[in-house]
């Protein structure tokens, strides 16, 4: 027994190196906590000011998309130069436009308002659909448009004028509005009708847009019209009628029926009542038929 307390029992010498020894300790268990504790506010400062510098750059973002301009429906008619600054036209664009009011006149169309101030292509595909004309400009019928087509393509040097006849579909994708799927369809309807003999023609081609139609004839016209074999409405079947492209099946059939009761006919006047058509479409049916009596 007193072996065993004997291990317990420490001179002063021995007390005071094993008091030093747990001292030593309880320093260093202090320091770790302390650089570890230290290491942990780092971490969480940093991942604080990287979420607190996404938050900024969020509100940044917003700022500048809240600082954008809206661009409202409005009359280009009306164009300051504060204004056509800020759509991206140039001091020479803006002042064609502002001598043009000053005439008097204004400009009722995308492609007017393109022919006065000559923006490019691309900046008006960008600006025009906040255009917002008068409704009665938009209330113009097929006619006076017809008109006034002609009109602007008299006024184009015919050696400027390219044959819509001959034209590519890459030349034809060159005018604003068109692109791969409506140059196809243009070349597609000129093949069918064997080429066009009137410039109005290429208002039939569907999902062309008056305004399409007349950027197109600043620069295509029909030139050299081609000679096509006219259609013998008095004595042709009604498969040989149908393969015209303005006559279906049903009015190709008609025509032959009413034909066969009341005898040939004299003039257009009198295949008219056949079709539900404009006088303009009817017109270009009259174009490849032929009234020649048996």
């Amino acid at each position: 027994m007193n072996k065993f307390k004997s291990h317990f029992r420490f001179d002063k010498q021995e007390r005071n190196g094993i008091f030093f020894l747990l001292l030593t300790i309880v320093l260093l268990q202090t320091v770790y906590f302390l650089v570890k504790y230290q290491n942990s506010n780092t971490d969480s400062a940093l991942r604080w000011d990287s979420d607190f510098q996404k938050g900024i750059d969020s509100l940044k973002q917003i700022a500048l998309v809240t600082k954008t301009p809206k661009i409202y429906p409005f009359n280009p008619n009306y164009i300051t130069d504060f204004k056509g600054y800020t759509l991206g036209m140039s001091t020479e664009e803006i002042d064609r436009l502002i001598a043009f009011r000053k005439t008097g006149k204004f400009v009722n169309s995308n492609l007017e308002f393109q022919v006065v101030t000559q923006v490019s292509d691309s900046l008006l595909s960008v600006i025009s659909p906040f255009f917002k004309f008068p409704e009665w400009t938009q209330k113009r019928n097929k006619t006076q448009i017809s008109a006034t087509t002609q009109n602007k393509t008299q006024s184009v040097p015919i050696n400027k004028v390219k044959d819509i006849n001959k034209a590519s579909a890459e030349q034809l994708m060159e005018i604003y509005g068109v692109g791969e799927k409506l140059s196809a369809r243009i070349i597609k309807f000129r093949d069918r009708l064997g080429g066009f003999l009137v410039n109005d023609q290429l208002y039939d081609v569907y999902g062309l847009d008056t305004e399409t139609v007349e950027r197109a004839l600043q620069r295509f016209q029909v030139v050299n019209p081609p000679k096509i074999k006219k259609i013998k409405i008095n004595s042709a079947s009604s498969s040989e009628i149908a393969g015209l492209i303005y006559i279906n099946r049903s009015q190709a059939e008609k025509i032959v029926r009413y034909r066969e009761v009341n005898g040939p006919f004299n003039s257009l006047n009198d295949v008219a009542p056949m079709f539900n058509d404009s006088k303009e479409k009817i017109d270009r049916i009259g174009l490849y038929l032929s009234f020649e009596k048996e």
